[in-house]
């Protein structure tokens, strides 16, 4: 029963964080959705900086297992490899539920280079850029951490372009963007 009111209680931050904004939604707003008293989001969540940091880790985990499902099969070329992650992260950017990534928001939200929230939400971003970079090292890519990072700046740019104005087509120029840069990758 505890982990169920948990998880009740982080899935209606979460929807509100990601529908409102994290700073735009109070605690007071947040117990007021989920029908609760106050005391009973602190007894599951001791602030709500700690409720901001499991919505981030949730929406991490979330992406990752989309992503994973995804996932190019071991006969692929590898450097489709790198571009089946891109192509698949796209896909989820395009997506009409996609409401822009929470470690993107989080972190404007949240500008301070100290506070704990930046700091996952950093994290979270080089996980990414990291992960691009070994699959492109294991496609024998030398500039593996240059096309991770150029890579990054293609999808984050396609993700705030898409979440402003959906059907811009920026997803569709992001892949082809990706693939130029992944085919000119040596």
């Amino acid at each position: 029963m505890a982990t169920q009111m948990r998880e009740y209680i982080l899935g209606v931050a979460s929807d509100l964080f990601s529908s409102r904004g994290i700073n735009a939604t109070s605690v007071d707003t947040i117990v007021a959705e989920a029908g609760i008293a106050k005391v009973t989001l602190y007894k599951y969540f001791k602030s709500k900086e700690q409720l901001i940091l499991e919505y981030l880790r949730q929406y991490d985990d979330k992406l990752w297992k989309r992503l994973s499902e995804r996932a190019s099969p071991p006969d692929n070329a590898p450097k489709e490899k790198v571009f089946t992650l891109v192509d698949a992260v796209l896909d989820w950017i395009a997506d009409p539920e996609f409401k822009g990534f929470a470690f993107m928001k989080a972190s404007v939200e949240f500008p301070q280079s100290e506070n704990p929230v930046h700091q996952t939400s950093v994290e979270f971003a080089q996980t990414l850029r990291n992960t691009l970079a070994g699959i492109a090292a294991e496609a024998s890519i030398t500039n593996a951490e240059t096309l991770a990072l150029q890579l990054s700046m293609v999808i984050e740019g396609a993700a705030i372009t898409e979440n402003m104005q959906r059907d811009s087509g920026a997803v569709e120029h992001a892949k082809e963007l990706a693939r130029i840069l992944i085919d000119s990758a040596s």
